[in-house]
């Protein structure tokens, strides 16, 4: 029986690598900046603290991009202190931006507001990913958010935000039907091993979030047997 792990994409530009960790030191940064160019890894994702070290370091032009996590993780801010993370990032080189929208929103079924929100940071010009958070949602809140992410002009959706329980395939798959192709899946939480990877992109995720991006990579080049 064939091995599925020998039919794994090319990885690289599948990985955003989550250097979310704040006990990081710079060094730490740096590496981790370094490894992903020489890795050919598609993008990093950092806070806002630690945004113009990694813009210093990546500089411009080719290398991985830079995306910035804002109101991370839990979506608790206010909808101007919100904005205004967003657009600190995106003056100081983020290239992306995985946003948590405003949970609150969401839990009072206010689709208006959560929608407006959404747009206003959407208007920046970035592309966006709302973060969800697919364990503790409802269906009716997951179908709500993902419709509202849509119409605001979001790239993407997020299954969520790596607390809690490893993102499963079947949140990738119910994903897949309620996006309908209309903006891009990105798997988050728990990513450690090739065999989930395989899983999650077999169930039609384009992008994998994890801490562990150079790990699997490594894991990947090994041989097999």
């Amino acid at each position: 029986m064939a091995d599925p792990l020998q039919d794994l994409p090319d990885l690289p530009p599948l990985l955003d690598y989550a250097i979310l960790d704040p006990l990081l030191d710079s060094e730490q940064l740096i590496a981790c900046c370094d490894a992903s160019r020489e890795r050919n890894i598609r993008a990093i994702c950092g806070t806002l603290a630690r945004l113009p070290t990694l813009r210093n370091r990546l500089g411009g032009g080719e290398g991985p991009r830079l995306i910035a996590a804002i109101d991370f993780p839990f979506g608790t801010l206010p909808a101007s202190l919100r904005l205004a993370e967003a657009e600190w990032a995106a003056a100081n080189g983020a290239d992306e931006l995985d946003v948590v929208p405003d949970f609150s929103a969401l839990a009072d079924g206010d689709s208006g507001r959560f929608a407006e929100d959404l747009a206003a940071l959407c208007d920046l010009g970035l592309p966006l990913r709302v973060v969800l958070d697919m364990a503790r949602f409802s269906d009716g809140q997951l179908e709500l958010a993902v419709e509202a992410a849509i119409d605001a002009g979001a790239s993407g959706v997020q299954t969520g935000n790596g607390f809690g329980p490893p993102c499963h395939p079947d949140q990738v798959s119910r994903l897949k039907q309620l996006c309908r192709g209309r903006c891009a899946i990105k798997a988050a939480g728990g990513i450690h091993s090739l065999e989930l990877v395989h899983d999650l992109v077999a169930a039609g995720a384009n992008l994998l979030g994890t801490s562990s991006a150079p790990q699997l990579l490594q894991a990947q080049r090994q041989p097999i047997g």
